[in-house]
């Protein structure tokens, strides 16, 4: 992971470097306590989180674009060996397949499009998961993974095969969607970990979910491409630049507002 690390500090200034890595790869941010404090301060902060919460949004995103050209299962099967790539490239690490894990499991709620039987798959194998492996149930990362798998479970789950256009205020509204349905169940957690309340936090989400998609797409296309040739990744990670540089005006911009979030000690 080191390398894609490094490649992708080789590609960009900082903070976007620092925000790439985390959303694509849950890389600590090596960027000022400042910017970090303010990412708190808007309700951001669980963007540079490697969780099911990313994975999740990618896969709902993904399942959009591609269900309309294959159907529901194909499209489904095609997501989860993305997810499955996905670890593989990054890396075995608990957080990234735990990540998986919780990704894959919204996909099959997804692809059955029954919530009864996709609420029972999430609940039965997060129990194995915490038999198997303990220390899970206190992990952030396994708690904001189940929580936004269930959010979407719930209230995402809207994605059909007789849309047969895929206009960008469609795939806005969808992704709208997913997303408002994993923050609803996130943010308490959020909240907990981190005893603060953004008041701006849902206006924070609904200027910024829409990139979050595309920016993990096109980070790893650049840490694949520049891989194998440098200045290829390079023009690929300037599609990231863009995006990241929105994300990081939105920050700036409403971490100003007078009162926008409240610390609790």
């Amino acid at each position: 992971m080191d390398q894609f690390t490094s490649l992708i500090n080789s590609y960009l200034p900082e903070p976007h470097a620092s925000l790439l890595n985390g959303i694509v790869l849950g890389i600590d941010l090596q960027t000022t306590y400042s910017f970090k404090d303010k990412l708190k301060d808007v309700g951001l902060i669980h963007i540079v989180v490697l969780s099911g919460m990313n994975i999740t949004l990618l896969s709902a995103v993904i399942l959009q674009i591609i269900i309309p050209l294959f159907g529901r299962k194909a499209a489904t099967i095609i997501t989860i060996v993305s997810i499955i790539f996905f670890i593989y490239f990054v890396g075995i690490d608990p957080p990234i397949v735990r990540a998986g894990i919780m990704g894959i499991l919204s996909l099959i709620g997804l692809m059955f499009g029954r919530k009864t039987l996709a609420l029972y798959t999430l609940f039965l194998t997060s129990i194995i998961c915490i038999i198997i492996w303990p220390d899970w149930l206190t992990s952030i990362s396994f708690q904001l993974s189940f929580a936004a798998t269930f959010g979407i479970i719930l209230f995402g789950n809207v994605v059909s095969e007789e849309k047969t256009t895929n206009t960008i205020k469609n795939y806005l509204i969808d992704e709208l969607r997913v997303s408002l349905s994993a923050q609803l169940f996130t943010t308490p957690i959020i909240f907990f970990y981190f005893r603060q309340i953004s008041f701006i936090s849902p206006i924070a989400n609904i200027l910024v979910s829409w990139t979050i998609a595309p920016i993990m797409i096109y980070g790893i296309i650049a840490m694949v491409v520049g891989s194998i040739h440098w200045q290829l990744g390079f023009v690929v990670s300037w599609l990231c630049y863009g995006l990241v540089t929105f994300i990081i005006l939105v920050v700036e911009w409403l971490s100003q507002i007078p009162f926008a979030s409240v610390k609790i000690l």
